[in-house]
């Protein structure tokens, strides 16, 4: 198995916040094989906390087994999709089942759930998969993109045209997930593939983030301090506490130092002989 140390460095960071109690956000990662997985509970009597803490639990060990037995870079001939892809769009779709086994059966976590965002970095490329509203966004050549888009209604009026980017970022109504792991038997996972180039940072975080601090400043925090992703996730997570911290705050960060082209073996060498 290839690993992606000394090519992608990582930083994480998950705060109560100024308000709540406890923190039902968790996060988890796997430096070598270029996984991070975040998710944001929602539930009464901090089932929340239960809920994101399966969706972690299970996504990283499923992703870890796959990068163990996967060819990460071959193609799944039914999707599409590079078969990293399918192992983390499957390990979302087991977390949501155990989640929602989870809340059916145990009282004290009835009405659970979690939102998701994960991704997978493999061969110059990154996995992204989400359910809610936790976010994934790319900074390249000074430009912050975010390049997931919320499972809300807030976002469904956007996308219907009753609001505009700038009036929904305004909004106070933002906390209505149209998509989460444990409420339904099944969940679509939204899955998309990106090319990685050398210098993009990738920040995976909760909407405590996002609802406290605009794209604006998370973009300028991480252009500011960029030499060090423990400093940026530290002025991230004080800057939405500054800002009210009503929420738990949770950031994750990658940033691409070199290239990482996948090793090809002997029969894939041949088969892109053919191919070319």
């Amino acid at each position: 198995m290839t690993t992606l140390r000394g090519k992608i460095d990582f930083g994480e960071l998950t705060d109560t916040g100024r308000v709540r109690e406890h923190n039902e956000d968790a996060i988890g990662s796997i430096g070598d094989i270029g996984l991070m997985v975040l998710a944001d509970g929602m539930g009464g009597y901090n089932a929340g906390e239960v809920a994101s803490g399966i969706a972690v639990e299970i996504v990283t060990k499923l992703a870890a087994e796959g990068a163990d037995r996967e060819e990460r870079n071959e193609i799944d001939p039914h999707s599409g999709m590079m078969r990293q892809s399918i192992v983390l769009r499957d390990a979302v779709y087991r977390a949501n089942k155990i989640i929602y086994q989870t809340a059916q059966s145990q009282t004290n976590c009835e009405g659970m759930g979690t939102t998701i965002v994960a991704c997978m970095f493999y061969d110059d490329k990154v996995s992204i998969a989400h359910v809610g509203d936790s976010r994934a966004y790319r900074l390249r050549g000074g430009q912050l993109q975010q390049v997931t888009l919320d499972h809300s209604l807030l976002q469904e009026l956007v996308d219907r045209g009753f609001y505009s980017a700038e009036e929904a970022q305004r909004s106070t109504n933002r906390n209505y997930v149209t998509r989460a792991l444990g409420v339904e038997p099944t969940v679509e996972v939204e899955v998309h593939e990106y090319e990685v180039l050398p210098d993009d940072i990738y920040l995976l975080c909760s909407d405590g983030l996002c609802d406290m601090v605009e794209d604006d400043d998370i973009h300028l925090t991480i252009s500011t301090f960029n030499d060090s992703l423990d400093v940026v996730g530290q002025q991230l997570v004080d800057l939405a506490n500054d800002h009210g911290g009503r929420d738990n705050i949770s950031v994750m960060l990658a940033q691409v130092k070199e290239a990482f082209p996948a090793k090809r073996g002997l029969l894939a060498k041949i088969a892109g002989l053919f191919r070319s």
